[in-house]
């Protein structure tokens, strides 16, 4: 028997909002619609290399600091690039970005990590300026859920 497919998501939560874009792409991820994908949630400063080699496809969610991703989701890119670097080679990826300005640097940089480790873009990613409105969390229930579906047996 085959093993059940693995979603992880990375994310850095440091606000309100940030909570109600990682919420809206869980609740996609986790739909009843959904079957027998295990969905993986860590913080980017808690992730590790392990978890990211036992994972089939990845969400990622950061805010936009600076124009760059936060540092918690580079550290977490930091510890993890090499030693996953062979080893997941064209798997799925997907990513949310909030900006209070601008969200372009941050996806850049993640988009930049993501070509070098080799990983697949499985949509443009959702980018939200400002506070999320229906639409906004919308989109992100639609990337969890696609993502998601995408690594169905």
């Amino acid at each position: 028997m085959a093993a059940m497919p693995t979603l992880l998501v990375v994310h850095h939560t440091p606000s309100p909002t940030m909570q109600a874009m990682l919420e809206a792409v869980l609740a996609g991820a986790r739909d009843d619609a959904i079957e027998g994908v295990d969905v993986v949630v860590r913080p980017a400063l808690a992730a590790t290399a392990v978890d990211v080699l036992a994972a089939d496809g990845y969400v990622l969610g950061t805010p936009a600091n600076i124009g760059y991703m936060s540092g918690a989701l580079k550290h977490f890119f930091d510890c993890v690039y090499y030693p996953i670097l062979d080893a997941t080679v064209g798997r799925p990826y997907a990513l949310y970005v909030h900006g209070n300005n601008d969200t372009m640097g941050a996806v850049r940089a993640v988009e930049s990590i993501a070509t070098g480790l080799r990983w697949r873009r499985l949509r443009e990613p959702v980018t939200v300026i400002g506070t999320p409105d229906a639409k906004d969390r919308e989109d992100c229930w639609e990337l969890g859920a696609s993502t998601a579906a995408g690594l169905m047996p």
